[in-house]
């Protein structure tokens, strides 16, 4: 077990990555090798999926907000068919989430294609992990009604925000291009029970979508970071949810949102994580009976 870092050490890796660092400048700045950072990431987000299965159930909740968030692995997805040895899951890469809009709690997410499954994928799994009937919001994409009604039937409040986008009038310049157009209005259509008009809302969790960019340097736009490996992708979204979950007290709530959510009741460390990689690492391989060398 010599050649494994120690406790402070993997906790420095992960709280490094966790504040929007690269995996290779996390490398030299926590004076360690690429492929330590890469084993723990990928240990990391194993055990903080295995966590937050364990830990986040029978939520509390009265408003739940379910939005999805871009990003691209190995290439963007134009670029694919030129991408050379490009592995199956290059391209768009989407990743859904669904927060608590009172705790701020992530409550279910899921990385994925923007397809009706993965739609039913998310919700079902927020349909699972909920203990009360709850009023949603989402956004105008489509494949969100069918999917909410396959995952709660009518058990639930559910409305939609269909977003109506400007024009800047400056379609050549670089403001339009890389800023977002303007929301002319809002229209709410109620899809299911009786939605608070007052309540329905997306800002939650754009908002907590933001975060996420922030703190993940593969979704920072207009740059060279992105996902390489589509694995990755997934263990450092887990890595990030349960830090944002369980580590990083929320400004206006002055607690975590697992805390505020009733989930635990204390503050959790990076160690903690940590201790949640070995807690769920799989048992050591038995080693064979010993052979001796021969002589040549």
């Amino acid at each position: 077990m010599a050649n494994v870092l120690s406790t402070a050490k993997r906790a420095q890796v992960l709280k490094t990555l966790c504040q929007g660092v690269s995996m290779r400048a996390t490398a030299d700045l926590c004076d360690v090798s690429m492929n330590a950072v890469v084993k723990l990431l990928a240990d990391a987000g194993e055990a903080c999926m295995w966590a937050h299965d364990d830990l986040v159930h029978s939520v509390k909740a009265s408003k739940i907000q379910c939005d999805e968030v871009w990003s691209f692995t190995y290439a963007k997805q134009k670029n694919v068919a030129a991408a050379k040895a490009a592995p199956e899951n290059a391209g768009d890469t989407w990743t859904w989430t669904a927060i608590d809009a009172d705790s701020k709690l992530i409550v279910s997410y899921f990385v994925g294609d923007r397809s009706g499954d993965s739609a039913r994928a998310i919700l079902c799994d927020l349909q699972h992990r909920l203990s009360n009937r709850v009023q949603l919001t989402t956004d105008g994409h489509i494949v969100y009604m069918r999917a909410v009604h396959e995952a709660f039937g009518n058990d639930i409040d559910y409305a939609m925000l269909d977003k109506v986008y400007g024009t800047t009038g400056k379609p050549r310049s670089a403001e339009a291009r890389y800023s977002p157009p303007p929301i002319v209005s809002t229209k709410i259509r109620c899809c299911s029970g009786n939605p608070d008009p007052a309540h329905v809302s997306t800002s939650y969790v754009e908002r907590s979508n933001l975060s996420l960019r922030m703190h993940n340097r593969r979704f920072t736009r207009l740059t060279n970071a992105f996902s390489k490996r589509f694995e990755s992708h997934v263990h450092m979204v887990a890595l990030y949810t349960l830090f944002y979950n369980f580590v990083r007290i929320h400004k206006t709530l002055r607690v975590t949102p697992a805390m505020a959510a009733g989930v635990t009741d204390k503050l959790w460390t990076f160690e903690d994580i940590v201790a949640k990689i070995d807690y769920y690492a799989p048992p050591p391989k038995p080693r064979g009976p010993y052979k001796k060398r021969l002589e040549p």
